[in-house]
């Protein structure tokens, strides 16, 4: 991306938000093309909705698992609703309502009529909610409202959700350091019914998150100091901080969190917004998390290069064209036809792998 064109855009968009509140306009402003080694996107999604406000943020991946070319890309634009796109970027759905941040799903959820796939998100936009929980149908690549609830938080921002056995856990932290840990189930009348677990706080704000099953183990992403480590247990323990920021790294704010499963290996990707950047850690059963570099994407094959980055979502093995793996990431100023708007870009996994001799 040419930097004048760049500082336009942004102009334009910090014009346009001159008499927004702070929850509209983008923190990440003015970010130049990522320090990290470059990579180029495959494609991109349709930009969100929202013009001139801070407002795609966060995607999940799903993939069949009885046919893994097919499968979604759920996508918010936290001042309007949910939107669904291909494993290429076309857009398919835009569910409208609330004000959904960030979003997670996993599959096997129980309900009366068989097991689904679930999708949660935190949303401050829903009366007296602080998170929304819906369906995804596998056959239709439809999602469905389930439910909002209420989250004991002042102001709930990041989401994920884990598996531990048969229990399913959303995990919810807002803006003043809190994390709230929810078994979700299905109550007697139908609807979700949540039980808090546990509940810690970091000092200061914290936001991406994410949660690997099989270790038992929750990341979690404290924007201006760091990644922490902790477990997924009922109990409150301490939490291990993995990697500090500002470092080589890592420059705040540190956003979203992903992990991505490759052959044997599991890998930690972590958005750098403060310098466009993905940090990649190798994490291992012996807690051990080994850095193995940054990267950034680059301007190329038709799609404008990722700057100011937030959310960031991983899946490994096939997924839809990409044969190894797929990374979908936020990116703060689109320089599209459409102006100055915000938007996906799907990477390939191999490009990343490449780009940083793994």
């Amino acid at each position: 991306m040419r930097m004048a064109v760049l500082v336009s855009a942004l102009g334009l968009m910090l014009s346009a938000c001159a008499t927004l509140g702070p929850e509209d306009v983008s923190d990440s402003g003015g970010m130049t093309v990522g320090a990290g080694k470059p990579v180029l996107a495959s494609a991109e999604t349709p930009p969100v909705g929202t013009a001139a406000r801070d407002a795609a943020d966060d995607p999940a991946i799903w993939v069949d698992p009885a046919d893994r070319t097919r499968g979604v890309i759920i996508g918010t634009d936290k001042q309007a609703g949910l939107y669904v796109y291909d494993l290429a970027g076309k857009q398919l759905q835009f569910l409208p309502g609330g004000k959904p941040n960030n979003v997670d799903l996993r599959e096997g959820f129980p309900t009366a009529s068989g097991p689904k796939v679930l999708v949660a998100t935190s949303d401050r936009g829903r009366p007296g909610a602080g998170a929304a929980l819906f369906f995804l149908d596998p056959a239709t690549l439809k999602l469905t409202l389930w439910g909002a609830v209420p989250i004991d938080l002042v102001e709930p921002y990041g989401l994920c959700l884990a598996r531990r056995g048969d229990a399913f856990l959303m995990i919810v932290n807002g803006t003043d350091g809190q994390v709230r840990q929810l078994r979700v189930a299905t109550g007697p009348n139908g609807k979700p019914q949540l039980t808090e677990e546990r509940r810690f706080a970091v000092a200061t704000q914290p936001e991406g998150c994410v949660a690997d099953d099989t270790r038992g183990r929750l990341y979690l992403g404290e924007e201006g100091r760091g990644v922490w480590r902790y477990d997924l247990g009922a109990t409150a323990t301490p939490g291990v901080l993995i990697a500090e920021a500002p470092s080589q790294m890592l420059m705040p704010d540190v956003e979203g969190l992903a992990l991505l499963e490759d052959g044997a290996a599991t890998w930690l990707i972590a958005s750098s917004q403060g310098d466009s950047a993905f940090a990649v850690w190798k994490v291992t059963d012996a807690d051990e998390a080994l850095y193995y570099g940054r990267f950034s994407v680059v301007e190329g094959n038709g799609v404008d290069a990722v700057t100011g980055t937030d959310g960031v979502a991983a899946a490994g093995r096939l997924v839809g064209g990409f044969p190894n793996g797929l990374i979908v990431v936020q990116d703060d100023v689109d320089t599209g036809p459409t102006g100055a708007r915000q938007n996906f870009k799907l990477v390939d996994w191999d490009r990343v792998k490449a780009a940083l001799g793994l």
